[in-house]
């Protein structure tokens, strides 16, 4: 599943793919913001995305689309 974190004053957004449910993300992000603390979040291969809950402006959560390749006719 796809998770994307809008911060303030940074010109893009994080973008990560997660093995997690979207359940599990968002309790994470509630989790985070009740405590005021930091969100860390693990990716697919393994790597921790961690940014301070005071910095998040958004977080989207949305399954994962098959982008398609190639030469496809829609």
């Amino acid at each position: 599943m796809e998770v994307k974190i809008g911060v303030q004053y940074a010109p893009r957004e994080l973008t990560l793919e997660s093995a997690q449910t979207p359940a599990e993300v968002e309790q994470a992000v509630s989790e985070a913001i009740a405590k005021d603390s930091l969100l860390t979040l693990t990716d697919e291969k393994g790597r921790k995305v961690i940014v301070p809950v005071a910095k998040i402006a958004y977080v989207e959560i949305a399954e994962s689309s098959n982008r398609p390749f190639g030469f496809t006719t829609r």
